[in-house]
């Protein structure tokens, strides 16, 4: 859990979510958080507790999908000793580690059944018993849990248990995808963009350019605001100048003219869309359209060189022997601008 993250944002549907957190925070009742990846699952877990009763007791995370499905029970109720190969010595399990504190189950989803059936019964009775242990162990632990799954529609369809389901869902926040944070990326961008100016010791912070600026509010945010944190922080990087805003944003580390390719699958002879494409040679017999093949031609050329020069826009125009301006201007003509 990253303790240095913090509630950042003013939109109506985020803020909704926080003050629903915060309502239920003092009582006893489990809670499900439900949200996309990187949208502060994590975050609420912790407002939950520490907004608690139980502020100044354990709170102990699990996630539920880092663990293979032989050990997720041995990690959630502990084990004795000898009670399977490698348990040498006895072990408590995150329930006894959570007693009279929290404990937060992330990607909740991934549950065995046979693991949720323990989990059931610790939630229902209060009591967890070791593997290897017939001998009830009383535990007092608030259970937050947390998923980007649809659990009604698993349970319906038989891998989540109802019956837990029903348990665990004394309250459910579900928290909005960025993308639905209407004014909560400008605000959040210029968060990470201070600090990392910080951390890289500008003297002040320059900010983003108007098109820069335009870019980040215009994208759709797949990793929500974990992704936004690394674009911002990422940008502020690379740029270098502390004098200038931030005009340069990649959001796809990957992208490259270098990528290596998927390995090609062999090809259906009978299917016309796995044919094998033209060589260069034969297209340029065949090209009826001179002016859309300089175009293509042209931006193929600029690919090369942002890719050549990490993306730095200066050192590219340079070594194409453009002005800055022309660069951009380049750029924005054939769709490349939202790359950079």
């Amino acid at each position: 859990m990253e303790r240095e993250a913090q509630f950042i944002g003013q939109s109506g549907a985020f803020l909704d979510a926080v003050e629903r957190a915060s309502r239920a925070a003092p009582l006893r009742r489990p809670v499900l958080v439900i949200g996309e990846r990187g949208t502060g699952k994590e975050l609420i877990a912790e407002r939950l507790h520490r907004l608690s009763p139980r502020w100044d007791m354990p709170l102990v995370t699990m996630n539920c999908a880092a663990l293979p499905e032989s050990l997720i029970e041995a990690e959630l109720f502990g084990h004795e000793a000898g009670a399977f190969t490698g348990a040498t010595k006895a072990r408590a399990g995150r329930f006894e580690e959570a007693d009279g504190g929290t404990l937060f189950l992330d990607e909740l989803g991934t549950l065995s059944m046979g693991a949720q059936e323990r989990l059931l019964r610790a939630v229902e009775y209060g009591e967890v018993a070791r593997i290897g242990s017939s001998r009830p162990i009383r535990v007092d632990v608030r259970i937050v849990a947390a998923t980007n799954e649809d659990l009604p529609a698993m349970a319906e369809a038989g891998r989540f248990r109802a019956d837990l389901l029903d348990r665990l869902s004394f309250e459910v926040i579900t928290l909005p995808p960025l993308r639905a944070r209407e004014g909560d990326v400008p605000v959040l961008a210029e968060f990470f963009g201070r600090r990392m100016a910080s951390e890289l010791g500008w003297e002040r912070w320059p900010g983003f350019s108007e098109p820069a600026a335009a870019a980040l509010e215009g994208y759709r945010w797949p990793g929500n605001v974990r992704e936004l944190r690394n674009v911002v922080e990422r940008a502020v990087y690379r740029w270098g100048y502390d004098g200038e805003p931030v005009g340069e944003v990649q959001f796809d580390p990957f992208a490259s003219p270098w990528k290596p390719e998927a390995p090609a699958r062999a090809a259906d002879p009978g299917d016309p869309a796995e044919a094998p494409a033209p060589a260069p040679a034969a297209r340029l017999e065949t090209v009826t359209d001179l002016r859309g093949a300089v175009e293509a031609h042209e931006r193929a050329i600029l690919e090369a060189a942002l890719g050549r020069h990490r993306y730095n826009q200066r050192q590219t125009a340079k070594s194409l022997g453009l002005t800055y301006d022309q660069l951009r201007h380049a750029m924005k003509k054939h769709g490349l601008a939202e790359k950079g």
